[in-house]
């Protein structure tokens, strides 16, 4: 009889220190989901709820590799963007970003789509040649359509759009089409229309160039 106490009670202790060890398990299971809960939530802007930069740049490069030529790099910069905030308000600036979200616009499930900071946005998509021009000037008149407040006051808005097509500028670098995208953005500004990138465009040192009026230029989606 004591032999079989001797036995339950080894079994009990086993069972014990099993138990035991289970419980930090089971609470670094729970941490490292919230872990990863956060940091999937820190990839996502809190506001218009897409990519941040750097989960952006990741997606985009997928869809680079994927799509190759056919690649085109989009930019979106909201226009007069600093005097909505100043003369409305820092809300009425995020109503506007929100409802400016180009995901909805032209990206699709296949597209990689991401607000680069402030009131800038990209999409990297698949789009050929053929589609181009009526999906940029669709992109155009959307991002024109009044946004609502919160107090029912419709708010004009606009934003100025830049794309560079890879079959175009000639090259499946992602940066440099990102920066011929900023280039042919910043030709276009304020002026109601989209502009596709030409091979100079890719040769623009800096983003912040500004240079407008390049000959050449196509330009899509002019508003009325």
């Amino acid at each position: 009889m004591g032999s079989v106490l001797r036995v339950q009670a080894r079994f009990g202790q086993r069972a014990l220190l099993l138990t035991t060890a289970a419980v930090p398990l089971t609470g670094w299971t729970v941490h490292a989901l919230a872990l990863h809960r956060r940091l999937a939530t820190a990839k996502k802007d809190p506001l218009t709820g897409l990519s941040r930069r750097d989960a952006y740049t990741a997606r985009a490069r997928q869809v680079l590799r994927r799509h190759g030529d056919d690649t085109v790099v989009v930019r979106v910069d909201q226009d007069h963007f600093k005097d909505i905030n100043d003369r409305l308000s820092h809300a009425a600036g995020d109503t506007a970003l929100h409802a400016r979200r180009p995901a909805h616009r032209l990206g699709g499930p296949d597209a990689a789509v991401g607000r680069l900071g402030g009131d800038e946005f990209a999409v990297v998509l698949h789009l050929p040649r053929g589609r181009r021009e009526i999906r940029l000037a669709e992109l155009v008149r959307m991002l024109r359509i009044p946004v609502v407040l919160d107090d029912g006051q419709a708010l004009d808005v606009a934003a100025s759009v830049g794309a560079a097509a890879l079959d175009v500028i000639g090259t499946r670098d992602l940066s440099v089409a990102q920066r011929a995208a900023d280039a042919a953005l910043y030709d276009g500004k304020h002026s109601g229309h989209a502009v596709l990138a030409t091979k100079e465009h890719a040769t623009v040192p800096s983003i912040n160039s500004r240079r407008a009026g390049r000959p050449g230029t196509a330009v899509w989606g002019r508003a009325a």
